[in-house]
């Protein structure tokens, strides 16, 4: 059903990159790939979540951050994003996506859903909080899908 999908933040660089990896690598049968909204495009991942990401054998080292289009929206069957503000900037791109992009953190807090706060050049902490964050939302997705 969901065979093709697409992460999004905003830069491509802290947060999509390491749940895009983290699905890659629990669910190998599908096709996942990650973009931003305003992308640092061919910036790879920030050294803050590639070092955490390595530290638990996740490799994001052939990251390159892209640009979000209409046509990566298109050929998803399924697109998450961090926050409800990327999801209406999702839906202001391409109005027919929005049916089908959700949160990354749509299943944390008991289901109550969470966005997943950008730790773009703050401290340590905030990236290992934001790093919990996604591990936690990527496992559960993979459980659902």
């Amino acid at each position: 059903m969901f065979q093709r999908i697409l992460v999004v933040c905003i830069g491509n660089i802290c947060r999509s990159p390491v749940a895009e990896a983290l699905l890659k690598a629990a669910l190998p049968e599908r096709e996942i790939s990650s973009a931003g909204l305003s992308a640092r495009v061919g910036e790879g991942v920030d050294p803050t979540a590639k070092q955490l990401a390595e530290a638990e054998g996740i490799n994001v080292s052939g990251h390159q951050a892209r640009q979000l289009t209409p046509e990566l929206l298109q050929k998803a069957d399924l697109v998450l994003v961090m926050s409800d503000s990327q999801r209406r900037a999702v839906g202001e791109m391409d109005p027919t996506a929005l049916g089908k992009t959700l949160r990354l953190g749509r299943w944390l807090e008991n289901g109550q859903g969470r966005d997943i706060p950008d730790p773009y050049r703050k401290s340590q902490e905030a990236f290992e909080h934001v790093h919990t964050l996604i591990k936690q939302a990527a496992t559960t997705w993979a459980t659902k899908l």
